[in-house]
């Protein structure tokens, strides 16, 4: 069962065994994994044996890379980071080639971000906004529900 990373940090049930699924930030030294799956704007940190890997498959780990890691969620020794996953298992879900995937881990200006629409949703900026966006229009939603409003349905338009 696959654990969003935004319950992870908040619940932080150290020792136990999870599953994520998302998109890699950066990959360190064969070693070190930052993994984000949209739920919050901060990475888990996934530890990796690279004993257990060979190169060909720690060779495709590139920025944008879709994987699946389990492991065990442990305390993490280093600093800015509260919990880390020691990875048990790597699945790599979907290859990112770095030439055809120009989203790194560096500030892109809005207007490169408009030439690339696709890939809007995996920035921090865009990432943040659409998560502020969802919670407003719930918000707005759950205000008229619970007051017995309705939403209606949608005007039909004829085609001439």
């Amino acid at each position: 069962m696959r654990s969003e990373i935004v319950k992870l940090f908040a619940e932080q049930p150290v020792g136990t065994e999870v599953t994520v699924k998302g998109w890699v930030r950066t990959f360190r030294n064969d070693q070190f994994i930052s993994v984000s799956d949209g739920s919050t704007i901060r990475t888990l940190q996934v530890v990796v044996n690279k004993e257990n890997y060979d190169d060909s498959t720690l060779k495709r780990i590139q920025t944008g890379t879709c994987i699946s890691v389990s492991g065990r969620l442990e305390k993490s020794l280093g600093k800015g980071q509260d919990i880390e996953l020691i990875c048990s298992s790597l699945e790599i879900l979907g290859d990112c080639n770095p030439d055809e995937f120009p989203i790194q881990m560096k500030r892109h200006s809005l207007e490169f971000l408009r030439e690339k629409a696709h890939l809007r949703f995996r920035t921090n900026t865009f990432g943040a906004v659409f998560r502020v966006r969802h919670h407003l229009a719930f918000a707005i939603h759950k205000f008229f529900n619970d007051r017995g409003f309705f939403l209606p349905p949608l005007p039909y338009h004829h085609r001439k």
